[in-house]
Order: C-alpha cells, then sequence, then structure tokens
C-alpha cells in the first residue's frame, strides 16, 4: 500500500481532554477514544498518549502520528515552547513520544491542524487565502496561503487569542491583560454567564435552573443549549462573544486580507446565533469598509474532530515526504557507491596498464642500447 493511502492516528490535546482517532486518507475517522488531559505534569501527558496510540496500534495499522497541541509549537514542530493551559514548557514533546511508541511523529499547534483539515477536507476548500480562528477554552488561530501554513520565523504564527484589545482588561492566562481570547471564546462566555447568575438578576433565572442552582455548573455549551432554546439572556450573552468575535476579526483583515475566515471550535456550535454578530461588528469595524472586498466568514464544516483530522493528515504528509526523502537519498548514495567502484576500478586497471607499458619501456630501452654502451655499463 502506497504511503498516501495508509492510516494515521491524530491526537487534539486541548485544556481539559485527550481525543485521538485514526484517521482514512480522506479525512474518515475509523476508531476514536478520548482521555482527560493531565493539565500538571507533562509526563503523565506523555503516558496518555501512549496509552491512547497503543490501544488504537493493536487494531489498526497506522504509519505515524500526529498531535495536534494547544500552544506554542517552534519551527522545527518538535518541541511546546509554552501552552497557556498545560504545563508545557519548552517541552521536547516529539522525541519524547517518538522514544515510546515507534513510530514518526509529528506536533503541530492544534489550530494550524484543524485549519489544514477544513482546507482539505472542509469549510475552506479551494480556498487560496485561509484565516481559521477556532474558539474553545481560549482562541487558537492559523493561517494558509496557497496550500501551505504560515507558521512565522519561530513557528508560533496565529496566536490571535493573545492580541491584547482592551488594555489593562481581564487578565489572561498567558499573563497579559485584555487578551482577544477573554472576549470573545467559551471561557469568555462562561465567564459573563456566571457573573450574571451571581449578581441575582431575576433574568438569569433560566441560567440557575439549568445550572441546579449553583453558578459554578454554569459552562459554555449550557448557554449555548439556553440560547438556542430562545433563552433572551443566553442569546444576549452569546451575541456579545460574537461581536467581540467580529471585532477581531477586522483586525486581522487588516493584517492579513483573507478570502475566507473559518470559525471552528466549540463555541462555533452555536452557528448563526453567534456568526451573525460576528459579520455585522466585522461589516462596522473593518477598515476601509464600503470600498473594499470582505472576507467570507464561514463556521468550520468538521467540528471538535478538525485538529484530529488534521494532525492524522499531517503526520501522513510527513511520513510520505521522509519516505521519499530515504528513497532519493538511497538511490543517490547506491549511484555515488556505483559511480566509487568503477573509479576504483578504473584507477586499478590504469595502475595495472601503466605498470605494464612502464615495463614494456624499460626492456625497451635495454634492447636499443649500443652494445658497446652496455659494455661500457658493465664495465663501470
Amino acid at each position: 500500500m502506497a504511503l498516501t493511502q495508509a492510516l494515521t492516528i491524530g491526537i487534539d490535546i486541548g485544556g481539559t481532554k485527550v481525543a485521538a482517532g485514526v484517521v482514512d486518507p480522506e479525512g474518515n475517522i475509523l476508531d476514536r477514544l478520548r482521555r482527560d488531559t493531565p493539565t500538571k505534569d507533562p509526563k503523565e501527558t506523555e503516558d496518555a498518549i501512549a496509552e491512547i496510540v497503543h490501544d488504537l496500534e493493536s487494531r489498526h495499522d497506522v504509519i505515524a502520528v500526529g498531535i495536534g497541541a494547544a500552544g506554542f509549537v517552534d519551527g522545527t514542530r518538535s518541541s511546546v515552547l509554552f501552552a497557556p493551559h498545560l504545563a508545557w514548557r519548552h517541552e521536547p514533546l516529539r522525541d519524547a513520544v517518538e522514544r515510546r511508541l515507534g513510530l514518526p511523529v509529528v506536533v503541530e499547534n492544534d489550530a494550524n491542524a484543524a485549519a489544514w483539515s477544513e482546507w482539505r477536507f472542509g469549510g475552506g476548500q479551494g480556498e487560496s487565502h485561509l484565516v481559521c480562528v477556532t474558539l474553545g477554552t481560549g482562541i487558537g488561530g492559523a493561517i494558509l496561503n496557497d496550500g501551505a501554513l504560515q507558521r512565522g520565523k519561530f513557528g508560533i504564527a496565529g496566536e490571535f487569542g493573545h492580541m491584547q484589545v482592551v488594555p489593562g482588561g481581564h487578565r489572561c492566562e498567558c499573563g497579559n491583560r485584555g487578551c482577544w481570547e477573554q472576549y470573545a471564546s467559551g471561557n469568555a462566555l462562561t465567564r459573563e454567564a456566571r457573573e450574571l447568575a451571581l449578581s441575582g438578576s431575576p433574568v438569569a433565572h433560566n441560567l440557575m435552573r439549568a445550572a441546579d442552582g449553583d453558578p459554578r455548573n454554569i459552562n459554555g455549551p449550557m448557554v449555548t443549549e439556553l440560547a438556542k432554546d430562545g433563552d433572551p439572556v443566553a442569546v444576549e450573552l452569546l451575541e456579545d462573544v460574537g461581536r467581540w468575535l467580529g471585532i477581531g476579526l477586522a483586525n486581522l483583515a487588516a493584517a492579513l486580507d483573507p478570502g475566507t475566515f473559518v470559525i471552528g471550535g466549540g463555541v462555533s456550535d452555536a452557528g448563526e446565533l453567534l456568526l451573525a454578530p460576528a459579520r455585522e461588528a466585522f461589516k462596522r469595524t473593518l477598515t476601509g469598509r464600503g470600498f473594499r472586498p470582505e472576507a467570507r466568514i464561514v463556521r468550520a464544516v468538521l467540528g471538535p474532530e478538525a485538529g484530529m483530522v488534521g494532525a492524522a493528515d499531517l503526520a501522513r504528509e510527513e511520513a510520505t515526504w521522509l519516505r521519499r526523502v530515504r528513497v532519493k537519498t538511497t538511490a543517490v548514495t547506491a549511484k555515488t557507491a556505483a559511480a566509487r567502484g568503477r573509479s576504483t576500478r578504473t584507477e586499478r586497471a590504469a595502475r595495472k596498464s601503466t605498470g605494464r607499458r612502464t615495463g614494456m619501456r624499460a626492456a625497451t630501452q635495454e634492447a636499443d642500447l649500443h652494445p658497446a654502451d652496455a659494455n661500457a655499463d658493465n664495465e663501470a
């Protein structure tokens, strides 16, 4: 079987879960597993990855593993430099996992992996200039131009969630204040809903009922479901997040000028409840509005499994490339060895021939000597 048709494992590591699946070349998930993310100890995270891969590998013949990691991945795609929601700090994840698994491993930023899958199989197909924004625990992002992920000089391009949009605003896990993800993410939606419930406002009665009277039980999916059911407060909370989303997208359009924004992550489950206010805010905030083309803003097609599918597909690409390099290197090495062999044989034949010619010249010279000269030499 050609490597391009082989199965690979994709692993999506977020702030709360480790999701893994066996993926075929068409982006179909054939098998999947899920574990909670060990957020305090990198070694425990490696254990969880190895456990999942060995489980899936026991049922499927796979050639490589792709890991989509929520954090800053270096330019060599081997180490996680920093993860705001995990314990990784300059963590050599690729080498550590490869030693455990004995398989080629690719480490990619989770948003890059999600964007790749949407470009290959989802809402970004056919787009030459694509920006993907994932709204989950935080905000991730990725840029694709002409089918190539733009990772930046140090590998960490696309960290849109940590653009500061409100100076002195809410504290972010990254250490700064006012980051975009503090206003347009799942965490932001949850925080605002809990604060409203804690204030004792009567308009939050549906939130409190859904949370069994405890505001700590409120989360993003709960708010989304209430909004889908028509609860006006939940709808308003999602609209607020959507407006912040649109403002941030307008800033990105000023810098990157993409043709399409694909919005993924768990918060995108709200669909038009989120995207409609985002488009309105985008149009109102866009630089040069009314005098320039506007990028499309669409929902991701692959949903929460986009990162898993993308990581697996990138691992397949890497394994195929490595195989080609090895084959080419082997062919070059063989050719070089053959050339050296021919050169050695030629040199040996030349030395042998030279030796014969030298002996012939010596014999000829002796035969041509005048007898008197020969006798003179002998007498001497």
